[in-house]
């Protein structure tokens, strides 16, 4: 069961990141039989960090935001490029492209750079 959280109104947050308080959490049935002992959120928390380390954009208290929303695809889109096909990865000792089949060498970012602007040059 999910319990989502439900926030009260008021506007007034103790400090200037934190939410309001809480005053209800409803459960939501899971559909499906998923193994109790498997779920995890520790993968997309790490994910979500790598991200915020990584990409400027998302770090609080910074000047670095996009400012239109084709740019902060972009910044993504590169960033996972790079993460999936340019950066070998210490527990793998390759990238995770090469890992599952998907490349048979590390990319260079020129190469990543070469398919971006094959891919606009297509879209124009």
């Amino acid at each position: 069961m999910r319990k989502p959280k439900m926030y009260s109104e008021s506007g007034q947050a103790d400090t200037r990141y934190s939410p309001d308080e809480i005053v209800d959490a409803r459960p939501i049935p899971i559909t499906g039989n998923p193994k109790l002992h498997l779920i995890s959120t520790s993968h997309i928390e790490r994910q979500n960090l790598t991200i915020r380390m990584q990409l400027r954009t998302f770090t609080r208290l910074t000047n670095a935001f996009s400012k239109k929303l084709g740019n902060l695809k972009a910044a993504i889109a590169i960033h996972f490029c790079w993460y999936n096909f340019c950066r070998v990865h210490q527990t793998l000792r390759v990238t995770p492209a090469i890992q599952t089949g998907l490349s048979d060498h590390v990319w260079t970012i020129a190469e990543v750079m070469g398919i971006l602007d094959t891919e606009i040059a297509k879209a124009a």
